[in-house]
């Protein structure tokens, strides 16, 4: 109960920004209470606990967004306060990131194959199955693309059935995605200590930004079209529950909903432009 206290829906969408601390501060706490008490499944414990801790907020959150459907406003307003909600959501899913990225390189080896057992492991099975010299970038941005819409499929379903059940889908991915981030500069500074020696700032920040650079461009509007759909499926749930189904209220979240879902269908697509087309330039930039 205290750590839900901490933020409510109006504050939260007032100032997004604080979200981010929030987020770091629920998979820290996360983080090491999994390691202290469940060390052998501490993997799974810390995006359980994580998703815990955010429930209360994301439903309180969904609602207040529902209450805005049923209200007289028109379409491109309600669109611009869902923007409020959906600038909150990604601040948390950041902070949640930033969070697993950062143990990940502070804490020892040891802890860290307790703490990131499974997420290296899909982590693995992803580049295994969508990296490589024979696959063509077609075919590549295919891969990406229906994989991307599964995972959006999933919060949609989630979000219906369970209310707010996407967000552990979502904490998941920011566990994965952090513990990527984390691996990717652990890698490199490892690299430059045992090659260089003590190295500079300059190629510390250089590193950080690498590792950063190689996930965050296409993966902001990626977990942004995940938020959209599951806002949806969840406005959608927490409608039919207050019996608002088949009345003209419901039509108005219907259509509100129908917006939101195109507009993460055309986001993920985006996502995947962006990791197939875009990212490699960035990269391949970053080293020359």
């Amino acid at each position: 109960m205290v750590l839900e206290s901490l933020l409510n829906p109006f504050r939260a969408e007032q100032h997004p920004r604080t979200a981010f601390f929030l987020g770091f501060l629920y998979s820290s706490i996360a983080l090491f209470l999994s390691l202290w008490i469940f060390q052998e499944q501490a993997s799974m414990v810390m995006v359980f606990l994580t998703t815990i801790a955010s429930i209360p907020l994301i439903y309180n959150t969904i609602k207040y967004e529902e209450k805005k459907d049923v209200s007289s406003l028109p379409e491109r307003t309600l669109l611009k306060e869902h923007g409020k909600a959906l600038s909150f959501f990604l601040f948390l899913f950041i902070g949640i990131t930033l969070s697993c990225a950062f143990w990940y390189v502070a804490l020892p080896t040891e802890n860290i194959n307790y703490l990131f057992n499974v997420q290296m492991q899909t982590i693995t099975s992803i580049n295994s199955n969508v990296t490589g010299f024979s696959v063509q970038t077609f075919n590549l941005f295919t891969k990406i693309l229906f994989n991307n819409l599964k995972v959006l499929i999933f919060c949609i379903l989630f979000s219906f059935l369970y209310g707010v059940g996407a967000i552990f889908i979502l904490t998941w991915n920011a566990s994965v995605i952090g513990a990527a981030i984390g691996n990717t500069i652990r890698t490199e500074i490892y690299s430059l200590s045992s090659f260089l020696g003590i190295t500079s700032l300059a190629s510390y920040s250089k590193v950080i930004s690498f590792g950063l650079m190689r996930y965050v461009i296409h993966g902001i509007p990626e977990i942004l079209s995940y938020f959209v759909a599951g806002l949806a499926g969840g406005i959608i749930s927490i409608a039919v529950i207050k019996h608002d189904f088949g009345t003209r209220k419901y039509e108005k979240i219907l259509m509100d909903s129908s917006i939101l879902l195109l507009l993460s269908f055309f986001l993920v697509i985006f996502a995947a432009f962006l990791e197939v087309f875009v990212t490699p330039l960035f990269i391949g930039a970053f080293f020359n």
